[in-house]
Parts: C-alpha cells; sequence; structure tokens
C-alpha cells in the first residue's frame, strides 16, 4: 500500500505570520462584537491568552520581562488602534 504525503508549505516569513495573524484576530474580534461580547471583554481575553502563550514559550521571568516593556511602548502610541465594538 502506497502512502501518499502531501507537499509541505513552505515556511511563512515571521513578518508576514504577524500580518496573518492580526488578519485572523481582528476578524475573530468583529465576530465577538457582533455577537455582542463587550471589547473590553475581548480585550482581558487576549490579553491573558497572549501572556499564558508567553508563559507556555518563554517562562514566566521571560515574560515578565516583555511585559515591563510595554508601559513605554503603550505611551508611545504603538498600540493606538481602534478595534473598539460599534
Amino acid at each position: 500500500m502506497m502512502i501518499l504525503s502531501l507537499p509541505l508549505r513552505d515556511p511563512i516569513p515571521d513578518h508576514e505570520q504577524k500580518k496573518l495573524a492580526l488578519t485572523h484576530l481582528q476578524e475573530a474580534w468583529r465576530e465577538a462584537c457582533f455577537d455582542g461580547v463587550d471589547g473590553d471583554c475581548m480585550a482581558q481575553a487576549c490579553l491573558f491568552v497572549a501572556l499564558s502563550e508567553l508563559v507556555t514559550t518563554y517562562g514566566e521571568d521571560a515574560a515578565a520581562r516583555y511585559a515591563d516593556g510595554l508601559a513605554k511602548r503603550i505611551l508611545n502610541g504603538e498600540f493606538s488602534l481602534d478595534l473598539g465594538c460599534q
């Protein structure tokens, strides 16, 4: 019996993965808003999932160091996008 293997997709460059991930998250955000989920609830849930993933991947110390740098980035406007439910 011959087993056919499908060709693996070429690896996606990191910057393209980030753009694709953001597109998926924005779509999920819109769907949640449509379903009546408050933007603040979505933000908190997304932060929990994101920080949990960073802890799982890099450990608590590295994730905490990353989080320490977020205040400066927020104040610099890096996260000033309009994702609110409309």
